[in-house]
């Protein structure tokens, strides 16, 4: 005889079955009060981020989070962090405990460096299960105010100049904020000399002064230098840079001068061809701020064909002038 005991497996798997359900309800209800018992700490900031504004170079602002513990439990804060640059935290002792619907301080300080935008992100931990918190932070740093001294041209291009020659340009010293006084001046190349200013001088806040450079190349090739003006301005010293080529003589060199477009140019580029219309080959090095130029790179027996343009201070190049010629002689 044969027995199967198909139907107690049965019962047996659905016994089983019932057995696990208050396992499979219990879970369930641990699991939905857990986040309820973990509520009794959460921390609530006010505000949350805060904008410094402008604030001068070397100067601090600061600012106080307010943080509270808006739960039924005490809240503890282990650390507090900072991810940028330029911000700092006050005194803030860290652990630090909140009692519920308390609230304590973070200190922020804000110290540019530099010019411009800046932000931070600060982190705060806690026992709060929402934790970390963040607060956001950003600030602008601007220049302090105080008498600056701007000198113009930023570059003093001589172009071309024979050895033992020299040539001559001017720049402008102009004051703003306040009264600038300058103390001394100096070249860091004998090849450069400054002149046409008296010194000491005061230069009142809106006024201007022009000084002279002298350029007198001692050899063949380029020659660089700066021009530097000590004075009480913040940004003492003002510099302004300085180059220019001395070209060794007995060489052909072709001379070219113009005048101003609509006055509003900061400098000039020169541009040269050996075809009539060209395309045109830019043949200065830097811009140049005077209304001539020397192109000494030239080849006995051939002709050159040049043009000018002029930039103004935005940085925008104008058309074309009108052509020149100039005709290179044989050896």
């Amino acid at each position: 005889m044969h027995f199967r005991v198909c139907l107690p497996s049965k019962r047996f798997a659905k016994i089983a079955a019932m057995r696990s359900f208050p396992v499979v309800v219990v879970a369930w209800i641990l699991l939905c009060l857990a986040p309820i018992a973990a509520q009794g700490q959460q921390i609530h900031c006010y505000p949350c981020r805060n904008g410094f504004g402008q604030v001068q170079i070397g100067s601090s602002v600061s600012f106080n989070f307010q943080l509270t513990n808006v739960g039924t439990k005490i809240l503890r804060i282990a650390s507090v962090g900072m991810q940028g640059s330029a911000f700092t935290f006050g005194t803030f002792a860290t652990p630090v405990k909140i009692s519920p619907g308390k609230s304590v301080e973070l200190p922020v300080i804000f110290t540019p460096t530099a010019k411009g935008y800046t932000r931070a992100v600060i982190s705060v931990s806690s026992n709060s299960p929402f934790s970390p918190l963040y607060l956001h932070v950003a600030g602008i740093g601007v220049s302090a105010v105080g008498p600056e001294l701007t000198v113009t041209p930023s570059t003093l291009n001589f172009g071309n100049v024979n050895v033992g020659s020299s040539a001559t340009l001017q720049g402008t010293l102009s004051a703003s904020n306040s009264a600038v006084t300058i103390s001394s001046d100096g070249s860091t190349s004998s090849e450069f000399a400054i002149s046409g200013i008296s010194l000491p001088v005061t230069i009142q806040a809106g006024q201007s002064l022009g000084f002279k450079v002298k350029f007198t190349p001692n050899a063949s090739g380029g020659a660089t230098g700066q021009a530097g003006f000590t004075s009480n301005a913040l940004n003492s010293p003002s510099v302004e840079q300085l180059t220019g080529t001395g070209v060794a003589q007995g060489s052909h060199t072709v001379t070219l001068t113009w005048e101003p477009g609509d006055g509003n140019a900061v400098g000039y580029n020169v541009y040269r061809s050996t075809v009539s219309g060209g395309p045109y080959q830019e043949i200065n090095v830097a811009l140049d701020a005077s209304t001539n130029y020397t192109d000494s790179a030239v080849v006995s027996g051939t002709t050159y064909y040049y043009v000018v343009t002029e930039v103004n201070a935005a940085g925008q190049e104008s058309a074309y002038s009108n052509q020149t010629t100039a005709v290179v002689p044989s050896p």
